[in-house]
């Protein structure tokens, strides 16, 4: 991996500067954190603004709609629109992150058509309708049937954590298709339409009071079967594609975000008289250490995605259950560094440091980060 930028970089570098600059200082105040419309039309307007300026899917294959960009010039993309302030992804995480890219991977070239183009515009938004209330963090223990009546599945069950239902036009959907296969086997990926009959919508509301989860009830919903993603009964592994995405690639931008919110950290202190403080310092210092060398991982990670055809490896894995717990000791260290302001309910820290308690469970808990890391990685043999 050569982490030099040629000049080609620098100048792409130069012009979303530019652009970045130009159209920031036009963009309307960010809607409440509860006004969920609000939120989807601002961030479907930011991605539509991407789509125009030729910066929306950047690092996606180009036969895929995208730009077919370096590994290096989505990096500086990510750099340069965090460094600046600007709006990230929003209600359109999903779809850009996740569904999108494993569409791109795996699907036909009809439903490439018909789905990634909305995507990249910001016309449609999905959600993620993977966890069950009863399986627990054994994602192969889903219970949601799809059973086959001609050319569609009827589907009956129930999700949780479905991310940005409430808003979403698509969910990203794993069911059983045959339940008598093997837990791993036996599942596939189906891309619903919300407003199918049938498909009830019930937000739930987290520790700091936002609804970006919901609870969703599939009763006896008819989804065509060309809607299914991959092999019927082959999920599972397409699955591993979209969850390779969600660990290895979509977390690249809110390292960014920690380093910039460390340096924040690091000026208080001055201005606080507290950096005389060896043991802050210290502390301070390591958290510096721990995310360049996360940045570095991430510039592996999305080399060899790029050299792989654009799906990420188990490095992920070890990515996801290191920034995981690094995002949360950051926080911690800002407690300190805050004090009592800490504690201010106003205050933009409180917010992202409930989100943040939510990491070492989201996209796979690290206790299966962990196993991930031992057998496909280090070889180990599986835990009894």
């Amino acid at each position: 991996m050569d982490l030099a930028c040629t000049e080609e970089e620098e100048a792409f570098r130069a012009r979303l500067r530019s652009w970045l600059a130009e159209v920031l200082p036009e963009l309307p105040p960010p809607p409440a954190a509860t006004d969920w419309p609000g939120r989807r039309a601002r961030d479907a307007a930011w991605q539509r603004m991407l789509h125009d300026a030729g910066y929306a899917g950047l690092h996606w294959p180009a036969d895929a709609g995208g730009q077919g960009a370096t590994p290096t010039q989505h990096l500086i993309f990510l750099e340069e629109t965090e460094r600046a302030g600007a709006p990230y992804v929003g209600a359109n995480f999903v779809g850009l992150l996740h569904a999108g890219p494993t569409i791109a991977a795996e699907g036909t070239a009809a439903q490439r058509a018909r789905w990634l183009p909305p995507i990249l515009r910001g016309e449609e938004i999905w959600c993620q309708g993977f966890s069950e209330p009863d399986a627990g963090s054994d994602l192969a223990a889903l219970r949601t049937r799809a059973v086959r009546d001609g050319d569609d599945y009827v589907v009956t069950g129930s999700k949780i954590w479905t991310s940005h239902a409430e808003v979403a036009d698509w969910c990203e959907l794993l069911v059983r298709t045959d339940p008598e296969a093997p837990r791993h086997r036996g599942i596939s990926w189906l891309a619903m339409p919300m407003d199918a009959p049938g498909v009830t919508v019930r937000p739930l509301r987290t520790l700091a009071g936002s609804t970006e989860f919901a609870e969703l009830f599939l009763d006896e919903v008819r989804i065509p079967v060309g809607n299914r993603v991959g092999a019927e009964d082959d999920g599972w592994r397409v699955t591993m594609v979209t969850l390779s995405f969600e660990r290895g690639t979509a977390f690249v931008g809110e390292v960014v975000a920690c380093r910039r919110l460390l340096a924040e950290l690091a000026r208080t202190a001055r201005a606080d008289g507290r950096w005389d403080d060896p043991v802050l310092r210290r502390r301070l210092g390591r958290l510096n250490a721990e995310f360049a060398a996360l940045w570095r991982l991430t510039q592996w990670n999305v080399s060899e995605a790029q050299g792989s055809g654009g799906v990420p490896g188990a490095g992920g894995s070890v990515f996801k259950l290191r920034y995981s717990h690094a995002r949360q000791e950051l926080y911690d260290a800002a407690a300190e560094v805050l004090g009592g302001r800490a504690l201010d309910a106003d205050h933009p820290w409180v917010a992202d440091r409930l989100s943040a308690l939510a990491y070492t469970i989201a996209a796979g808990t690290s206790q299966i980060q962990r196993n991930i890391v031992a057998e496909r990685i280090l070889g180990l043999p599986k835990g009894r």
